[in-house]
């Protein structure tokens, strides 16, 4: 089975767009959606229409949960609270129905855990960037596999038999899920990127690849017994056309600059 993950689309219509086109080449048998749809961006509407009709799958993120109100939103940042409050006046009751209707955790063919935030507390909206924060949640869920987004920077870590944790790879790393060894994935944001490339991110599974590619050098052959491989993906989107969606919707002009950026 192919599948592709995406995370923190963002309201971001010509990001969603592109990734849409990008899982339709791969060809993949399932697509998933880690949450936050909407917040930022000036198209939450269409980008939960696309969403609809793309994912078999689509989890809540804070902002999906923010604009529904079920979440406070006190603890966001000002130009978050203000798209959040934008964004809750431009949906409809049904678009705002789907959003509160979204699960928090979702766990495929009992082997995939996927959370929008953390799996030892979703509703908690923590971030997960480092190898610390990795091991105290490897202890949280037993899968052997685990899908996050939330911090709009994507990444692979693993853990051995012995309980050691390594981060494989950032923006372009791809990984093999080896036996005995179980992978958080953080899979990035479509919308949003934060880690210095634009570039709308998704993630590729191949649950039956046999040759994964090593970190940062997808492609090579992998060891015996490699049973799966993720990679992170970049595609490259029409990010003036996002600017200008924002400009024109009066959200804050902050907004709009950091996609240019990546931040």
């Amino acid at each position: 089975m192919r599948y592709a993950i995406i995370s923190d689309i963002h309201a971001n219509l010509e990001a969603f767009e592109a990734v849409r086109a990008e899982i339709g080449r791969l060809g993949v048998d399932k697509v998933f959606c880690l949450g936050d749809t909407v917040g930022y961006g000036a198209s939450p509407a269409e980008c939960i229409e696309g969403l609809r009709d793309l994912a078999d799958v689509a989890i809540a993120g804070n902002h999906d949960y923010g604009v529904a109100g079920l979440a406070d939103i006190r603890h966001f940042n000002a130009y978050a609270r203000r798209a959040v409050v934008w964004t809750a006046a431009a949906l409809g009751q049904p678009d705002i129905d789907y959003l509160s209707g979204l699960p928090l955790v979702h766990i495929e063919d009992g082997a995939i855990r996927m959370v929008h935030a953390t799996p030892s507390d979703p509703g908690r909206w923590d971030y997960l960037f480092a190898t610390d924060q990795a091991a105290d949640e490897f202890r949280a869920f037993p899968e052997p596999l685990c899908f996050v987004g939330h911090s709009h920077q994507p990444g692979i870590f693993e853990i051995d038999e012995g309980g050691t944790v390594a981060r494989l790879g950032d923006g372009h790393a791809a990984a093999g899920l080896r036996e005995g060894r179980r992978l958080i994935v953080n899979v990035g944001s479509v919308g949003q990127p934060r880690d210095g490339d634009p570039k709308a991110c998704l993630c590729l599974y191949d649950s039956g690849a046999e040759t994964p590619g090593t970190a940062g050098k997808p492609g090579k052959p992998g060891a015996a017994g490699d049973a799966g491989r993720v990679e992170i993906v970049r595609v490259a989107y029409d990010v003036d056309g996002a600017k200008r969606r924002i400009i024109e919707a009066h959200l804050p002009q902050a907004l709009a600059n950091r996609l240019s950026l990546g931040e």
